[in-house]
Protein backbone atom coordinates (compact mmCIF):
# COMPACT_ATOMS: atom_id res chain seq x y z
CA UNK A 1 0.00 0.00 0.00
CA UNK A 2 3.05 2.21 0.67
CA UNK A 3 4.29 1.48 -2.72
CA UNK A 4 1.07 2.35 -4.22
CA UNK A 5 0.73 5.67 -2.61
CA UNK A 6 4.28 6.70 -3.55
CA UNK A 7 3.56 5.98 -7.24
CA UNK A 8 0.40 7.85 -7.08
CA UNK A 9 2.18 10.87 -5.67
CA UNK A 10 4.63 10.93 -7.93
CA UNK A 11 1.81 10.29 -11.11
CA UNK A 12 0.13 13.57 -9.44
CA UNK A 13 3.84 15.64 -9.57
CA UNK A 14 4.61 14.72 -12.75
CA UNK A 15 0.89 15.65 -14.19
CA UNK A 16 0.76 18.96 -12.23
CA UNK A 17 4.41 19.72 -13.44
CA UNK A 18 3.50 18.73 -17.12
CA UNK A 19 0.44 21.36 -16.89
CA UNK A 20 2.13 23.92 -15.02
CA UNK A 21 4.65 24.29 -18.02
CA UNK A 22 1.98 25.89 -19.85
CA UNK A 23 0.74 28.33 -17.49
CA UNK A 24 3.93 31.02 -18.51
CA UNK A 25 2.88 35.05 -18.62
CA UNK A 26 3.47 36.61 -21.91
CA UNK A 27 5.99 39.12 -20.71
CA UNK A 28 8.02 36.45 -19.10
CA UNK A 29 7.75 32.89 -20.22
CA UNK A 30 10.58 31.54 -22.71
CA UNK A 31 7.74 28.94 -23.69
CA UNK A 32 6.19 32.25 -25.44
CA UNK A 33 8.65 33.94 -27.30
CA UNK A 34 7.67 37.36 -28.57
CA UNK A 35 10.88 38.58 -30.89
CA UNK A 36 13.05 37.26 -33.62
CA UNK A 37 16.22 35.95 -31.28
CA UNK A 38 13.37 34.09 -29.22
CA UNK A 39 11.43 32.45 -31.99
CA UNK A 40 14.79 31.21 -33.10
CA UNK A 41 15.95 29.74 -29.84
CA UNK A 42 12.43 28.29 -29.45
CA UNK A 43 12.18 26.59 -32.65
CA UNK A 44 15.76 24.98 -31.81
CA UNK A 45 14.34 23.78 -28.41
CA UNK A 46 11.43 22.34 -29.75
CA UNK A 47 13.79 20.29 -32.62
CA UNK A 48 16.39 18.87 -29.74
CA UNK A 49 12.82 18.07 -27.64
CA UNK A 50 11.88 16.40 -31.08
CA UNK A 51 15.21 14.39 -31.54
CA UNK A 52 15.20 12.81 -28.19
CA UNK A 53 11.58 12.16 -27.72
CA UNK A 54 12.19 10.19 -31.56
CA UNK A 55 14.99 8.18 -30.14
CA UNK A 56 12.99 7.34 -27.32
CA UNK A 57 9.98 6.18 -28.94
CA UNK A 58 12.11 4.22 -31.63
CA UNK A 59 13.85 2.39 -28.54
CA UNK A 60 11.02 1.81 -26.87
CA UNK A 61 9.06 -0.18 -29.96
CA UNK A 62 12.21 -2.10 -30.32
CA UNK A 63 12.56 -3.19 -26.83
CA UNK A 64 9.00 -4.08 -26.73
CA UNK A 65 9.27 -6.13 -29.94
CA UNK A 66 12.21 -8.03 -28.66
CA UNK A 67 10.72 -8.31 -25.68
CA UNK A 68 7.40 -9.92 -27.06
CA UNK A 69 8.70 -11.92 -30.30
CA UNK A 70 12.38 -13.28 -29.28
CA UNK A 71 11.37 -14.13 -25.71
CA UNK A 72 12.83 -17.18 -24.41
CA UNK A 73 11.13 -20.28 -24.81
CA UNK A 74 14.02 -22.83 -24.16
CA UNK A 75 17.36 -22.66 -22.70
CA UNK A 76 18.51 -22.36 -26.01
CA UNK A 77 21.10 -19.42 -26.86
CA UNK A 78 19.73 -17.14 -29.30
CA UNK A 79 21.69 -16.22 -32.39
CA UNK A 80 24.85 -13.75 -31.43
CA UNK A 81 25.42 -10.56 -33.68
CA UNK A 82 28.58 -9.32 -32.11
CA UNK A 83 30.76 -8.65 -35.31
CA UNK A 84 27.66 -7.83 -37.64
CA UNK A 85 29.56 -4.87 -40.11
CA UNK A 86 26.09 -4.00 -41.13
CA UNK A 87 24.28 -3.07 -37.60
CA UNK A 88 27.81 -1.60 -36.33
CA UNK A 89 27.48 0.69 -39.40
CA UNK A 90 23.65 1.53 -38.63
CA UNK A 91 23.96 2.19 -34.65
CA UNK A 92 27.04 4.23 -35.92
CA UNK A 93 25.57 5.83 -38.29
CA UNK A 94 22.32 7.01 -36.93
CA UNK A 95 23.54 8.86 -33.83
CA UNK A 96 26.01 11.18 -36.51
CA UNK A 97 22.68 12.00 -38.38
CA UNK A 98 21.09 13.03 -35.75
CA UNK A 99 24.19 14.82 -34.39
CA UNK A 100 24.31 16.21 -37.35
CA UNK A 101 20.43 17.26 -37.34
CA UNK A 102 20.75 19.24 -34.32
CA UNK A 103 23.84 20.85 -34.98
CA UNK A 104 23.86 22.18 -38.34
CA UNK A 105 20.49 24.85 -37.44
CA UNK A 106 22.29 25.05 -34.08
CA UNK A 107 25.30 26.58 -35.34
CA UNK A 108 23.53 28.66 -37.79
CA UNK A 109 21.41 29.91 -35.39
CA UNK A 110 24.61 30.86 -33.06
CA UNK A 111 26.64 32.68 -36.11
CA UNK A 112 23.12 34.68 -36.94
CA UNK A 113 22.69 35.82 -33.35
CA UNK A 114 26.08 36.90 -32.97
CA UNK A 115 26.37 39.27 -35.63
CA UNK A 116 26.40 42.70 -34.14
CA UNK A 117 28.42 44.44 -37.30
CA UNK A 118 25.62 46.93 -37.80
CA UNK A 119 26.16 48.46 -34.61
CA UNK A 120 30.08 48.67 -35.22
CA UNK A 121 29.69 50.52 -38.50
CA UNK A 122 30.58 54.15 -39.14
CA UNK A 123 27.23 56.46 -39.68
CA UNK A 124 25.13 53.00 -38.87
CA UNK A 125 21.42 54.22 -37.47
CA UNK A 126 21.52 51.45 -35.37
CA UNK A 127 20.09 51.85 -31.96
CA UNK A 128 22.71 50.35 -29.49
CA UNK A 129 22.80 50.98 -25.66
CA UNK A 130 24.90 49.99 -23.08
CA UNK A 131 23.79 47.93 -20.26
CA UNK A 132 25.76 48.11 -16.97
CA UNK A 133 24.98 45.98 -14.00
CA UNK A 134 24.99 46.86 -10.49
CA UNK A 135 24.68 45.63 -7.01
CA UNK A 136 21.67 45.21 -7.74
CA UNK A 137 20.38 47.52 -10.42
CA UNK A 138 20.57 48.03 -13.79
CA UNK A 139 21.90 51.05 -15.90
CA UNK A 140 20.76 51.58 -19.77
CA UNK A 141 22.76 54.82 -21.00
CA UNK A 142 22.02 55.23 -25.20
CA UNK A 143 25.11 56.66 -26.68
CA UNK A 144 23.20 58.00 -29.70
CA UNK A 145 20.69 59.50 -27.78
CA UNK A 146 22.72 61.39 -24.98
CA UNK A 147 20.34 59.46 -22.40
CA UNK A 148 20.91 57.36 -18.92
CA UNK A 149 18.18 55.76 -17.66
CA UNK A 150 17.96 53.08 -14.69
CA UNK A 151 16.00 50.38 -14.11
CA UNK A 152 13.22 50.28 -16.84
CA UNK A 153 14.21 49.71 -20.08
CA UNK A 154 12.51 51.61 -23.30
CA UNK A 155 12.85 49.91 -27.00
CA UNK A 156 11.19 50.52 -29.83
CA UNK A 157 9.68 47.07 -31.42
CA UNK A 158 10.12 45.63 -35.11
CA UNK A 159 13.69 46.78 -35.04
CA UNK A 160 17.33 44.98 -33.58
CA UNK A 161 18.31 46.53 -30.78
CA UNK A 162 21.81 46.24 -30.15
CA UNK A 163 23.38 45.94 -26.36
CA UNK A 164 26.87 46.24 -25.05
CA UNK A 165 27.03 44.01 -21.63
CA UNK A 166 29.51 45.34 -18.55
CA UNK A 167 29.18 44.86 -15.26
CA UNK A 168 30.51 47.86 -12.41
CA UNK A 169 31.32 45.13 -9.50
CA UNK A 170 30.71 40.99 -9.93
CA UNK A 171 29.41 39.28 -12.51
CA UNK A 172 25.84 39.10 -13.63
CA UNK A 173 23.70 37.80 -16.68
CA UNK A 174 21.42 39.86 -18.75
CA UNK A 175 17.94 38.00 -19.30
CA UNK A 176 14.92 39.10 -20.95
CA UNK A 177 12.91 35.42 -21.16
CA UNK A 178 10.10 36.58 -23.16
CA UNK A 179 12.50 37.66 -25.80
CA UNK A 180 15.93 36.11 -25.80
CA UNK A 181 18.62 33.97 -23.71
CA UNK A 182 20.80 35.27 -21.17
CA UNK A 183 23.80 36.52 -21.51
CA UNK A 184 26.88 37.14 -18.67
CA UNK A 185 27.74 41.36 -18.17
CA UNK A 186 32.00 40.69 -16.58
CA UNK A 187 33.67 43.63 -15.54
CA UNK A 188 36.91 42.83 -17.47
CA UNK A 189 35.14 42.77 -20.84
CA UNK A 190 31.76 44.15 -22.89
CA UNK A 191 29.68 41.48 -24.50
CA UNK A 192 27.60 41.87 -27.28
CA UNK A 193 24.23 40.93 -28.73
CA UNK A 194 21.22 41.74 -30.23
CA UNK A 195 17.48 41.46 -29.35
CA UNK A 196 14.12 41.94 -31.28
CA UNK A 197 10.80 42.76 -29.87
CA UNK A 198 7.73 41.99 -31.89
CA UNK A 199 5.04 44.28 -31.36
CA UNK A 200 2.22 41.76 -31.84
CA UNK A 201 3.53 39.72 -28.86
CA UNK A 202 4.88 43.10 -26.91
CA UNK A 203 0.70 44.34 -26.81
CA UNK A 204 -0.15 40.82 -25.89
CA UNK A 205 1.96 41.10 -23.01
CA UNK A 206 0.70 44.91 -22.25
CA UNK A 207 4.14 46.41 -23.81
CA UNK A 208 6.31 45.58 -20.82
CA UNK A 209 8.42 42.52 -20.50
CA UNK A 210 10.21 41.55 -17.22
CA UNK A 211 14.22 41.23 -16.95
CA UNK A 212 16.19 39.39 -14.51
CA UNK A 213 19.31 38.64 -13.47
CA UNK A 214 20.44 35.28 -14.27
CA UNK A 215 23.77 35.06 -12.48
CA UNK A 216 23.85 34.02 -8.53
CA UNK A 217 25.56 37.82 -7.60
CA UNK A 218 24.47 37.82 -3.84
CA UNK A 219 21.81 37.73 -1.45
CA UNK A 220 19.63 40.07 -3.45
CA UNK A 221 20.48 38.07 -6.72
CA UNK A 222 16.99 36.60 -7.21
CA UNK A 223 15.31 40.51 -6.25
CA UNK A 224 17.51 42.06 -9.30
CA UNK A 225 14.79 42.94 -11.73
CA UNK A 226 14.17 45.64 -14.07
CA UNK A 227 11.52 46.20 -16.83
CA UNK A 228 11.39 46.46 -20.62
CA UNK A 229 9.04 49.18 -22.26
CA UNK A 230 8.00 48.58 -25.53
CA UNK A 231 6.87 51.50 -27.82
CA UNK A 232 6.42 51.81 -31.63
CA UNK A 233 9.39 53.82 -33.24
CA UNK A 234 7.00 57.03 -33.44
CA UNK A 235 6.37 56.66 -29.88
CA UNK A 236 10.22 55.72 -29.16
CA UNK A 237 11.25 58.97 -30.61
CA UNK A 238 8.56 61.19 -29.07
CA UNK A 239 10.45 59.63 -25.35
CA UNK A 240 13.91 60.46 -26.59
CA UNK A 241 12.88 63.66 -27.35
CA UNK A 242 11.04 64.59 -24.33
CA UNK A 243 14.40 63.12 -22.09
CA UNK A 244 16.94 65.39 -23.92
CA UNK A 245 14.72 68.07 -23.49
CA UNK A 246 15.12 67.61 -19.72
CA UNK A 247 18.39 69.65 -19.22
CA UNK A 248 18.06 70.32 -15.37
CA UNK A 249 16.24 68.72 -12.40
CA UNK A 250 12.65 69.03 -12.83
CA UNK A 251 11.19 71.79 -9.90
CA UNK A 252 8.38 70.23 -7.00
CA UNK A 253 5.53 71.89 -7.68
CA UNK A 254 3.32 71.83 -4.60
CA UNK A 255 5.15 72.63 -1.07
CA UNK A 256 5.38 69.12 0.28
CA UNK A 257 7.22 68.09 -2.96
CA UNK A 258 9.26 71.32 -2.43
CA UNK A 259 10.40 70.15 1.29
CA UNK A 260 10.95 66.70 -0.50
CA UNK A 261 13.23 68.39 -2.81
CA UNK A 262 15.19 70.09 -0.17
CA UNK A 263 15.88 66.98 1.34
CA UNK A 264 17.00 64.90 -1.81
CA UNK A 265 19.20 67.54 -2.62
CA UNK A 266 20.84 66.86 0.85
CA UNK A 267 20.58 63.13 0.86
CA UNK A 268 20.14 61.67 -2.27
CA UNK A 269 21.59 64.17 -5.49
CA UNK A 270 25.28 62.92 -4.40
CA UNK A 271 24.32 59.51 -5.83
CA UNK A 272 21.20 59.52 -7.84
CA UNK A 273 21.20 61.68 -10.94
CA UNK A 274 17.70 63.59 -12.09
CA UNK A 275 18.90 64.88 -15.85
CA UNK A 276 19.06 61.76 -18.63
CA UNK A 277 22.11 63.72 -20.00
CA UNK A 278 24.42 62.64 -17.01
CA UNK A 279 28.19 63.76 -17.82
CA UNK A 280 29.43 61.52 -14.94
CA UNK A 281 31.84 58.47 -16.33
CA UNK A 282 29.67 54.89 -15.82
CA UNK A 283 32.14 53.69 -13.62
CA UNK A 284 31.07 56.26 -10.94
CA UNK A 285 27.73 56.36 -11.11
CA UNK A 286 26.54 54.95 -7.82
CA UNK A 287 22.86 54.60 -8.01
CA UNK A 288 20.13 54.44 -10.39
CA UNK A 289 18.85 57.93 -12.34
CA UNK A 290 15.65 59.36 -11.44
CA UNK A 291 14.97 61.43 -14.11
CA UNK A 292 11.76 59.64 -15.21
CA UNK A 293 10.95 57.75 -11.78
CA UNK A 294 7.73 58.94 -11.65
CA UNK A 295 7.07 57.30 -14.98
CA UNK A 296 8.11 53.74 -13.53
CA UNK A 297 6.52 50.30 -13.68
CA UNK A 298 7.98 49.31 -10.32
CA UNK A 299 10.25 50.40 -7.54
CA UNK A 300 13.53 48.54 -7.05
CA UNK A 301 12.68 46.45 -9.78
CA UNK A 302 10.13 44.47 -7.60
CA UNK A 303 7.39 46.71 -5.78
CA UNK A 304 4.86 48.14 -6.77
CA UNK A 305 4.77 51.42 -7.62
CA UNK A 306 3.02 53.12 -5.50
CA UNK A 307 3.41 55.67 -2.55
CA UNK A 308 3.22 53.22 0.22
CA UNK A 309 5.80 50.86 -1.65
CA UNK A 310 7.87 53.77 -2.16
CA UNK A 311 8.15 55.30 1.62
CA UNK A 312 8.57 51.50 2.52
CA UNK A 313 11.83 50.82 0.36
CA UNK A 314 12.61 54.77 1.87
CA UNK A 315 12.05 53.60 5.23
CA UNK A 316 14.29 50.18 5.08
CA UNK A 317 15.44 49.26 2.18
CA UNK A 318 17.62 46.46 3.56
CA UNK A 319 14.51 44.54 4.32
CA UNK A 320 13.42 44.64 0.80
CA UNK A 321 16.86 43.77 -1.23
CA UNK A 322 19.42 42.52 1.55
CA UNK A 323 22.72 43.33 0.68
CA UNK A 324 21.88 46.76 -1.09
CA UNK A 325 24.03 49.65 -1.71
CA UNK A 326 21.70 52.30 -0.67
CA UNK A 327 20.85 50.78 3.45
CA UNK A 328 23.24 53.27 5.79
CA UNK A 329 24.12 56.14 2.79
CA UNK A 330 21.40 58.56 4.66
CA UNK A 331 20.31 59.70 7.55
CA UNK A 332 16.84 58.07 9.43
CA UNK A 333 13.76 59.93 7.63
CA UNK A 334 10.97 61.25 9.76
CA UNK A 335 7.18 60.27 8.98
CA UNK A 336 7.02 64.33 7.67
CA UNK A 337 10.18 63.80 5.55
CA UNK A 338 9.36 60.37 4.28
CA UNK A 339 5.94 62.25 2.74
CA UNK A 340 8.00 64.81 1.28
CA UNK A 341 10.58 62.99 -0.09
CA UNK A 342 7.95 60.81 -1.92
CA UNK A 343 6.16 63.51 -3.02
CA UNK A 344 8.91 64.43 -4.86
CA UNK A 345 10.05 61.46 -6.23
CA UNK A 346 6.56 60.70 -7.87
CA UNK A 347 6.79 64.01 -9.49
CA UNK A 348 9.38 62.99 -11.21
CA UNK A 349 8.13 62.61 -14.68
CA UNK A 350 8.90 63.04 -18.36
CA UNK A 351 5.66 61.94 -20.10
CA UNK A 352 2.55 62.31 -18.51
Amino acid sequence: MKRLAKWRLISIFAILSLILSGCGEPFLSTLRPAGEVADIQYDLMKLSTLIMVGVIVVVMVIFFIVLVKFRRKDEKIPKQVEGSHKLEIIWTVIPILLLLLLAVPTVSATFKLADVSPMEKKDSDALVINVRSNLYWWEFEYPGQGIVTGQDLVVPTDEKVYFNLISSDVKHSFWVPAVGGKLDTNTENVNKFWLEFDSAKAEEAGDLFYGKCAELCGPSHALMDFKVKTLNRDDFDSWVADMKEVKEPAKADTALAQQGQEIFNKSCVSCHAVTPGNTTPPEARLAPNLTNFGDRSRIAGVLEHSEEDLKNWLRTPEKYKPGNLMTGKYPELSEEQLDALTAYLMGLKVQE
